[in-house]
Formats: structure tokens, sequence, C-alpha cells
């Protein structure tokens, strides 16, 4: 017997090779006059944003350009963002990017209609006015954000993560195009690839899964263990770019459905502590929090090994949870995922401010163990001398 379960995707989504170059007609059949285009200067110096703009502007539409998203993207350019497309009269918003620019243009999408800060918009509150619809183009095989209803960004002032969550915010429409990735950089292919993994391992391994999720998080582990070293290592093959960018769109909608644990609690702390990139954090403490939570629901981790590929024959059920775990460090290091203690900014000082924030994440009570702060400076102290 199943226990009762609810499963939602507010988009609608169009992947493939080539589905970015659609965007003008998506731009033109939502009947918007004034699309606001949210990206970051890296993708628009890629040469990935001017064709999408001229594919809009084909369609007898002009659009604006805002590319001032950081890496972990700022409340204060949240709040920029949303005055320009204001000013602009925006009726649309299209994110063009990695998981920064989509959570921006999410957040944007609240605060133009509402006004306001990020901080006054977190849960469990919602946008009192219907945000700007939005289209969200993802270039990056990594966060899901393209299919969530989540924006996480950084308080520059206090240098932690904050997270919206609002079923309004979720794009409206998501065109999925592996081609888009083909530029990215070995490091970003490597960090984004891991962040996939984190997402359906957690979303597994969480005490919030359903038999959906469950679906979409074994499809996306091994998705990930068939493309993730090739993708990294031919940037070019794009059988290996669409095998990943699938991997992050069903991992996005598993977790957006379950929930994520530990491993982000802790890379959502460091990274608005010392702006670690999100990727890197969650690939530096996934196999650390796996290991730690193997004794809550060893068959689980058990499976994620299976679907990454593990021989765990003749193996009893605690030692192939411990092989599993193995197997994410070594893909780990195979894609060159530094160590936590080689992290820039981090230091074991700030253990005890990091397991503080990570406590206080809101998706800490899904974690497959029961964590409070000494378990987390526990989690910490291994990964540091991993």
């Amino acid at each position: 017997m199943f226990s009762p379960f609810h499963f939602r995707i507010p988009t609608e989504v169009y992947f493939g090779v080539g589905v970015a170059e659609t965007i003008g007609e998506r731009v033109a059949r939502m009947r918007a006059k004034s699309p606001f285009i949210v990206t970051d200067p890296g993708v628009r110096e890629a040469g990935i944003v001017d064709p999408l703009v001229q594919s809009i502007i084909e369609r007898g539409i002009s659009p604006e350009v805002f590319d001032e998203i950081s890496a972990n993207p700022r409340d204060h350019e949240c709040v920029k963002g949303a005055e320009k497309a204001r000013k602009y009269d925006a009726d649309l918003i299209v994110a063009i990017g990695g998981g920064s620019p989509i959570d921006a243009a999410k957040a944007i999408a609240g605060l133009l209609p509402n006004g306001g800060a990020v901080q006054d918009w977190l849960p469990p509150k919602t946008f009192d006015r219907p945000p700007v619809p939005v289209i969200a183009v993802p270039t990056t095989a990594g966060t899901g954000s393209e299919v969530t209803r989540s924006a996480v960004i950084t308080d520059s002032e206090r240098h932690i993560k904050l997270s919206l969550r609002d079923e309004q915010i979720a794009p409206r429409v998501a065109l999925v195009d592996p081609k888009l990735t083909i530029t990215l950089p070995r490091q970003v292919t490597a960090a984004t690839g891991m962040d996939v993994l984190t997402h359906a391992v957690e979303a597994y391994t969480c005490n919030r899964a359903t038999p959906l999720s469950d679906m979409c998080a074994l499809s996306a582990i091994q998705l990930v263990q068939r493309h993730l070293l090739n993708a990294f290592r031919d940037g070019n093959n794009l059988e290996a770019r669409e095998g990943m960018m699938l991997a992050s769109l069903i991992a996005g909608m598993a977790f957006s459905n379950a929930d994520v644990g530990a491993v982000h609690c802790l890379a959502e702390a460091i990274g608005g502590l010392c702006d670690t990139p999100h990727g890197v954090a969650n690939a530096v403490f996934l196999p650390v929090v796996f290991a730690y939570n193997a004794e809550a629901n060893p068959r689980r981790h058990v499976e994620v090994g299976e679907a990454l590929g593990v021989d765990l024959n003749q193996l009893s059920e605690s030692e192939a949870a411990r092989e599993s775990g193995a197997a994410i460090k070594a893909l780990a290091t195979a894609v060159g995922i530094p160590s936590f203690s080689e992290l820039s900014g981090v230091n074991q000082r700030d253990f005890n401010v990091i397991a503080t924030a990570a406590v206080a994440n809101g998706s800490n009570p899904s974690n497959a163990r029961p964590m409070g702060r000494d378990q987390y400076v526990e989690v910490l102290r291994l990964a540091w001398e991993d």
C-alpha cells in the first residue's frame, strides 16, 4: 500500500536540441509586449543571449536585457531588476542562464507587482498579487530551477541564503535545450553535474519521497552515471550533454515534489557565508552526508548505489551502502571537485556558524536522519578530514 502523496509540475516543458530557438514564438504566444530578459554577464559573453533576443525581435517585440546577476544572486540585484522591469512595464520575464539567473528571475517576477524586498516575502508568506509570468531557458545541466517553485537568494548583509517558495513564481514555460550547454567550461560541467546528482540522491533518500519522485530521482541518477564523465571529458559530446540536461530536468521534478536534506542545508549555509558555488558545495558534502545518513535507511542508500551501477553483490546492506557512498566520492574526484578544506574562504572556526544556519534551513526536517547543531558540526569535521 502506498501512502497518499501529491505530485505537481506547474511548468510546460519543451525539451530537445534547438528548442531554445523557438523563444520568439513562445513569447508571442504569451502575448507579451514588453519581455524583460534576466541573465548574467558570463552567459551574455558566451554569445547565448543575443540570438535569443533576435528571435524575439523578429516577432516585432522589443525585449529589455538585465544582465547584472551574480553567481549566487543577491537580494539587492533582485530589487534592482524589479525596479528596472517596472520602469519598462514588463509583462513577461525571460530567464536565460543557470540556476542563478532563473532564481533571480523568479524573485523579480514576484517583486515587480508586489514591491518590497526578498525578505518581505519569505515562507510561509506568498505574494499578494500574481507574479509576472516567467519563461525559463536553462544554460546549465544543474539546478532544475526551470521546473521548481523556489528561488534561492543571498541576503547580502547577513550572508545567509533565503528561499522564496511560491507556486506562482514557477516558470510557465521551460525551453530545455542541451545545445546551450556545449560552451560550458569543464569545471562548471562538473559542479552542475554533481548538483544534479545531489538533487536526485537527496530526493530519493529524504523522508518526504513519494513513488513518483522516486521514479524521477532514480532515472536521474542513472543518467548521471551514464553521461557526466563523458560530458566532462568532451564538452562537444551532444549525447552526453542531452543526457545530463534530461537528468537535471527530472531531478528538479523529483526534489521539488519531495525535498532535499542536509547536503543542501550545509551547501546553502556555506554559499551564504563564503559565496561558494552551490554545485561545488553540494559535491563536497554529498559523500559525507550520504555515509552519515545511511544507517537511517540503508536500503534506500543501497538502491542509490545500484542506480549508479555499483557492483554490490555478496555485500551486506551496510557494506553496500558504504560502497555506494564511495562511488559518489570517486565520481566527485574524477570530475575535479576540491576537498572541503580546499574551498576558498572556509575555516574550521566557522563550523558552529555553518551548523547553526544549516539547522535553521527549511529542508533540515526532511533529512533522512535527524540533524541538530552537534550533528552538523560532526559532519563538517568528517568532511574536513576526508
